[in-house]
Parts: structure tokens; C-alpha cells; sequence
């Protein structure tokens, strides 16, 4: 049985500058399947954001194609979730508050209503805080708050920019147990840029490794990871963990030293 690709790049550039002599992407192919954790690595200036704005529709490809269930996608805007590097929570606006903002931009048969919110917000940890403001919350729990307003959005596919790169390694390590759980139940595909190899491995079923802008020409790499699941941090110190976080290791070196 075909395995479906929610969305899939074929030789996608995009530059800023059409006079430009490098493309920040040049000719990359990658895909994301349904229900899979795939996560995006790269030097940085690799164009890992610039990536996700391309697959979300805020920039167009310079050239080649992007796909949603096979068809091509010219107009991508509203049907892919993308949460950025920061969590944007509107400030003026309560946890709640903030977490209906997709119902209110999407009127027509919402996803969600605000009852199975108010549910959501217990799973994640964020009961009793509906009514507090975002600059009340700790760094995780706006992560995850932000992380819920993009899950109510409907969408199948997420792309989640460094969502836990601001966060310290315990309340990390917490969010890494917290969204594999989560993930597992929702059978959401999950696009995952991370600088941490890690935090790669530990969630990914596959990783792309994007050409830094020196190595254009070495094209995206892609790596299977071959654990089992359910993960769980202990399989961090397991041989074939470390083998494969060497091998990353070797792979960006390479890139970055050449």
C-alpha cells in the first residue's frame, strides 16, 4: 500500500533577490507522510524558516513545484498550520482568548469548539490558567498554549519552527515526553526544525539535512531513524542512538567544513 504525501517539494529555489547568483534553496525535494514526525536540520543560514514560509504559503517558489495530496499547491495560505520560532501569543488577549483566534479567522464549520478547547487546555497541562495572560505563563506553558492555538486551526500538517530552542534543557526534556504522547493520539504530520541533533532523533521518524549555502550542490540528505517507538529518553544512551547522533554530527561537519 502507497503511503500518502500530505505535501511534497520537487526541485523547489527560492531567492530574495531574482538577480542574485545563489538561491537561499536551491533545487530541494523532500516529502512529509501522513502521520509521520519528520524533523529539518541544518547549518545555520541553511533556510530551514524560509523552507517553512515556502511550504506555508508566505513566499512562492523562485522555481519548481510544491504539492498538497499530490496536486499542486499555488495557493497554500490557511491550509497548512505553521507555528513560528516565537510563540506570538497576543498579549492583550487571555490563554483562552488566544487559543479561539483560529475559530474567529475560520467562522465557517470550525475544527473546534470552544468546549473541546477548554478540554484541550487540561490535556495540556493548562487547566486553571484559561483566563491568565500570556506574560503570566512560564516559557513552556506559552509554548504549549501556542502550540494548541495551532493544533485548533484543523489543519493535518504542522510545521513547528525551534518550538522549545528558548527553552531550558528540564523544561525541554519535559516538552519532548509531552508532544510524543500528544502526537501519538493525534495523528497530526509533524514538519520539526531543530538545531538539536538530540532532540532530532529523539522525535523523528526521518530527518532532512539541508545543504548549507557553501555545499548547494551536495543536495538535502535524508536520514531514516530506525528506533523503535514509543521513544523515551532513555534510549538516548542506547548504542544505536549515539551511533546515529555521531553520524549527524559527521554529516554537519562535513557541510560546514568544506
Amino acid at each position: 500500500m502507497r503511503i500518502t504525501a500530505i505535501i511534497s517539494l520537487h526541485q523547489v529555489s527560492y531567492t530574495y533577490d531574482k538577480l542574485a547568483e545563489t538561491s537561499i534553496l536551491s533545487s530541494l525535494s523532500l516529502q512529509a507522510h501522513s502521520g509521520e514526525f519528520a524533523s529539518i536540520i541544518g547549518a545555520s543560514g541553511s533556510g530551514k524558516s524560509t523552507l517553512f514560509k515556502l511550504m506555508a504559503g508566505l513566499l512562492q517558489p523562485s522555481l519548481g513545484e510544491i504539492r498538497l495530496h499530490g496536486k499542486p499547491a499555488p495557493n497554500r495560505l490557511g491550509k497548512i498550520a505553521y507555528m513560528p520560532q516565537k510563540d506570538l501569543l497576543l498579549p492583550w488577549r487571555t490563554i483562552l482568548g488566544n487559543c479561539q483566534l483560529p475559530l474567529e479567522l475560520t467562522c465557517s464549520n470550525p475544527h473546534y469548539t470552544t468546549i473541546q478547547i477548554m478540554e484541550l487546555l487540561e490535556r495540556f497541562g493548562l487547566a486553571g490558567y484559561e483566563q491568565a495572560y500570556p506574560d503570566e505563563l512560564s516559557g513552556g506553558m506559552r509554548q504549549r498554549a501556542a502550540f494548541l492555538r495551532t493544533l485548533v486551526t484543523g489543519q493535518e500538517l504542522l510545521l513547528l519552527d525551534e518550538p522549545f530552542g528558548a527553552l531550558d534543557a528540564m523544561t525541554k526534556r519535559g516538552m519532548h515526553k509531552w508532544l510524543l504522547e500528544l502526537w501519538s493520539d493525534l495523528g497530526k504530520t509533524v514538519l520539526f526544525i531543530t538545531h538539536d541533533l538530540e532532540e532530532a532523533i529523539l522525535l523523528s521518524d526521518r530527518i532532512y539535512l539541508l545543504p548549507s549555502a557553501a555545499n548547494e550542490a551536495q543536495g538535502m540528505q535524508e536520514i531514516v531513524v530506525p528506533l523503535p517507538r514509543p521513544r523515551h529518553y532513555e534510549q538516548n544512551y542506547e548504542p544505536d542512538f549515539i551511533k546515529l547522533r555521531q553520524d549527524l554530527e559527521r554529516r554537519l561537519h562535513a557541510q560546514t567544513s568544506n
